[in-house]
């Protein structure tokens, strides 16, 4: 488990199972504890046909956890859906404005981050098969913007294009640097151990690294003069988005 969206494949497999009472996720450690009644075998079953190299480690009696503060942590969600949102339609604009793959690809990035946020946000007490449908429709919409983006990179690798405007790619990527260390500073003041939380934050910290390399890019399309930086960026995280994808159409399984 090293995403929100392999979380939300493990929570639809289980959740429809009775047995199943709480789910608590260590994503850091890649652990989960299943809290249920009855036999074990059926949950293991379900859990190994989603192919995560999942193993056993044991059963044992005991109490279900105190619930964590859901209302405090929705409202967080809320606050970092909404920066991931904004800079999407920001990055989006300046990247098409600049002729900058690498703003696109960032931009979509944060859509990608916007969706699995949304998805736990608005599949809070849906039905199972309501949260799937959802998940596939975000899923092609992604990779189908994922699809767009290689083909433009591709179009520009093969023709001569225009050279990005690198103080656009410099200046807003560091905003959204900014914006997504407000995000993670917010997640980690809630010192949350629920998975959601913990996998925001891991989600969080990657849109730092992928904001640091168009940044980076910027940089070498200046002092290079080439069109090259930005292009390898973009391909990149376009291959980032493609594979959050994936793994959003899997949970629609």
């Amino acid at each position: 488990m090293d995403c929100p969206s392999e979380e939300q494949m493990i929570r639809m497999k289980l959740e429809p199972l009775s047995q199943v009472k709480h789910l608590e996720f260590d994503i850091p450690a890649r652990k989960l504890e299943v809290f249920h009644q009855d036999e074990v075998l059926p949950i293991q079953n379900a859990i190994s046909e989603l192919n995560l190299n999942d193993q056993l480690q044991g059963t044992s009696e005991a109490e279900m956890p105190i619930a964590e503060d859901e209302t405090k942590h929705k409202k967080i969600l809320w606050w970092v859906l909404g920066i991931n949102f904004g800079f999407f339609v920001a990055e989006m604009t300046t990247g098409w404005i600049s002729s900058s793959m690498g703003l696109i690809a960032d931009s979509l990035d944060m859509l990608a981050d916007s969706i699995v946020y949304a998805l736990s946000l608005f599949a809070v007490g849906a039905a199972i098969s309501r949260k799937k449908k959802v998940a596939k429709i975000s899923g092609y919409f992604q990779m189908g913007l994922a699809l767009l983006g290689f083909s433009e990179v591709l179009r520009r690798f093969f023709t001569q294009s225009e050279t990005p405007l690198f103080q656009w790619m410099i200046i807003v990527s560091l905003l959204a640097l900014t914006g997504n260390l407000v995000s993670l500073w917010l997640i980690n003041k809630a010192k949350s151990k629920e998975a959601h939380m913990q996998a925001s934050a891991i989600f969080t910290s990657n849109d730092i690294i992928v904001n640091g390399g168009v940044i980076l890019a910027g940089v070498l399309v200046y002092f290079l003069e080439s069109t090259w930086p930005d292009l390898a960026i973009g391909g990149i995280v376009f291959a980032f988005v493609m594979r959050g994808a994936v793994r959003i159409l899997k949970v629609a399984k």
